[in-house]
């Protein structure tokens, strides 16, 4: 009598044992430089494929109601640029302007500065002359003082008397003409007159 081998049956858990073994060996077979190889490959192709392609010489032209709109800001761009360089160019040229005037408004009051201080230096010496004229004006003897005050000027002669010594300038013109005498008094008298009173 033969004996039989009872028959096993697979149970529901050996099926996936086996799909996790073939899963185990796919992911090792791909770590060990196969995914590598594939990845370098795929590379490769993407760069011929980018190398092969053809770049258009000329972009699609743009529809003509955006064509327009286009060429109008391209020209106010440009109106807009000339208008910026012009600007620059008044700027620069007004900065020049000025400093021109800067300089010459310095020029003009160190000028300035200049003739008043060789007015004030003019002014002092003419005052020095004429301080030290009457000096020798009050010097003089009456009659001699008198004699040269008859053939001056009556303006001229006023101011010399007004600046001598009351004494000196009476004896001056005790010895004038009595007609010259009256001119000299009225231009005097009436030096101050139209001086403001306030």
């Amino acid at each position: 009598m033969s004996r039989t081998m009872p028959r096993i049956r697979p149970s529901g858990a050996v099926l996936p044992v086996i799909a996790g073994l073939f899963l185990a060996s796919g992911l090792i077979r791909f770590g060990g430089g196969t995914a590598q190889a594939l990845t370098e490959e795929i590379r490769h192709l993407a760069a011929q494929s980018d190398a092969t392609q053809e770049i258009p010489a000329e972009p699609c032209p743009p529809p003509p109601d955006i064509a327009a709109v286009l060429s109008a800001l391209q020209t106010r761009e440009a109106e807009i640029e000339l208008r910026e360089v012009a600007l620059d160019e008044r700027e620069a040229t007004l900065d020049i302007a000025r400093e021109e005037i800067a300089r010459q408004m310095a020029a003009l009051e160190a000028a300035e500065a200049a003739l008043e201080s060789t007015i004030t230096i003019a002014d002092e010496a003419a005052e020095s002359d004429i301080a030290r004229l009457t000096a020798v004006y009050e010097n003089m003897k009456a009659e001699e003082a008198a004699a040269l005050f008859a053939e001056m000027d009556p303006d001229f002669a006023a101011g010399f008397l007004g600046r001598m010594r009351a004494d000196a300038a009476a004896a001056v013109m005790a010895g004038l003409d009595p007609t010259v005498a009256y001119s000299i008094s009225v231009i005097l008298a009436g030096r101050n007159a139209r001086a403001p009173k306030e």
